[in-house]
């Protein structure tokens, strides 16, 4: 039983939702009692640490308890209790707070908040011209002295890659920390690979990898004889919503935050699923260097390469990359907050 995730959202304007009532519910026709006594069978690595409900999409600018400007971009129910997910607009990270932490009666200016790096990279990367492949960020908004590394986890029966991952940690900028990087969870893999997962955990609270979590869609649909204007996520009949949102749900239930980003599957999509995006609040990450495909990444450079075993030409192009002593890992956040480089 893998799938217990909300099978919906509806949305109001301005992102705000336009009933309350109705955020994501469970997609399951078994009965209640039936559904609660499988769960409760469930061995322990597949059992979530918290619960969450109501989860729903908003867009809220507001003042935390050090009276620092955030963005609301969900509400949700964690174990019952109100919560935000919640995105500093001048750095990106993201953060859980209590709904009560944060204080809407002082508004923030709009050409304050357009003039943000969220914003600022929001707009510019969900603008049109639409490119039906690698649409959104590929590359740093301003110039870095360093490269930033995500990887793709779509789903995947086969091994992932531990000897790529334990590499990273041992890069020699570990010395100074953990390592930079950003991984592409798609909410098929996560429930399908529970040991990888709470290692990868494992080694950001040991300090060796410092993770941006980015959304990759729930199931990552894909045919292989299909076009690319009707595969992925803009194959016939896919839920957008559920694709777009229940990773983070996951994310969320597994102790991990999302980041204010999403990589489409395979790198497609329309200006209909970009302006989606746009009221989700979320960045598209596209890349300018993915490995498996020949292309050379240079400083500012958004690599891609694939972590769950699917593609290891990348992953042996990326190793010899390391092992060439000149690449030096930056959070994806820099790319558009560009602060002093190392």
């Amino acid at each position: 039983m893998t799938d217990r995730l909300p099978a919906g959202v509806t949305q109001g304007k301005q992102g705000q939702s336009s009933d309350a009532k109705r955020p994501f519910i469970l997609g399951s026709t078994l009965p209640a009692l039936l559904l609660t006594a499988i769960f409760l069978l469930l061995p322990a690595p597949w059992a979530a640490a918290d619960t969450i409900t109501g989860y729903t999409p908003i867009f809220r600018a507001g003042h935390d308890t050090t009276g620092t400007l955030q963005i609301a971009i969900r509400r949700f129910q964690q174990n019952g209790l109100p919560r935000l997910l919640i995105v500093n607009p001048a750095t990106l990270a993201t953060a859980t707070v209590k709904e009560s932490e944060l204080n809407f009666d002082r508004p923030a200016p709009q050409a304050n908040l357009k003039a943000t790096p969220y914003l600022r990279a929001l707009d510019r990367h969900t603008a049109p011209p639409y490119r039906l492949q690698n649409h959104g960020a590929r590359h740093a908004d301003l110039p870095v002295e360093g490269f930033f590394l995500t990887v793709d986890m779509c789903p995947s029966g086969r091994p992932f890659e531990r000897e790529f991952f334990t590499t990273v940690t041992r890069l020699p900028q570990g010395k100074e920390g953990p390592v930079p990087m950003a991984i592409s969870m798609s909410g098929r893999w996560l429930q399908q690979h529970s040991k990888e997962l709470a290692w990868l955990k494992e080694q950001v609270s040991a300090g060796r990898l410092a993770i941006t979590w980015i959304n990759h869609s729930l199931t990552h649909p894909y045919d292989p004889k299909a076009p690319l204007e009707h595969n992925f996520l803009l194959k016939p009949g896919t839920d957008i919503e559920r694709e777009l949102l229940a990773t983070e749900v996951l994310l969320l239930e597994n102790g991990l935050l999302p980041g204010p980003y999403f990589r489409f599957p395979g790198l497609v999509a329309d200006g209909r699923l970009i302006r989606r995006l746009r009221e989700l609040g979320l960045i598209p990450i596209g890349a300018d260097a993915w490995l498996a495909k020949g292309e050379t990444p240079g400083k500012g450079s958004f690599i891609l390469v694939h972590g769950n075993g699917n593609e290891p030409p990348g992953i042996k192009k990326a190793l010899a990359l390391f092992a060439s002593g000149h690449i030096h890992l930056l959070p994806l956040a820099w790319a558009f907050t560009a602060p002093a480089s190392p």
